[in-house]
């Protein structure tokens, strides 16, 4: 291989990777309705560069057996991803959601896998 077909490889494999967390130029998402009776957390644009408000409400209060729904607003992707392994989402993309149903009260640390500054908390009571 020649040294110009390595760093043409590497240019190409470095962008692929990269653009896995904030393409403003994909395609947009069809964000799926939010299950009935869910309650909805908004991942607001700018959500990379906050703290305690990344995820809205902060600690927001629940009742067993409530689902949250996990909506990306922002332009880049996000995760939900709970400090004691209850729930990990997958990347959430632009317009995406993620859905978690709480069965059993308890106060609930959580983050963004990729902006690991976002936090929120969950009481479920």
């Amino acid at each position: 291989m020649s040294l110009r077909f390595v760093v043409i490889l590497m240019t190409i494999i470095g962008i692929t990777a990269c653009s896995r967390y904030n393409s403003p130029s994909s395609p947009s998402v069809t964000p799926t309705a939010a299950p009935a009776g869910s309650t909805m957390v908004t991942i607001s644009s700018g959500a990379s560069t906050q703290t305690t408000t990344a995820f809205g409400t902060n600690p927001l209060l629940i009742t067993t057996g409530t689902t949250i729904s996990w909506l990306n607003s922002d332009n880049t992707t996000h995760t939900s991803t709970a400090d004691g392994n209850q729930w990990s989402s997958s990347d959430i993309p632009p317009g995406g959601r993620f859905n978690f149903t709480f069965a059993s009260a308890g106060r609930y640390t959580y983050h963004c896998q990729i902006h690991p500054n976002m936090t929120g908390t969950i009481v479920v009571q």
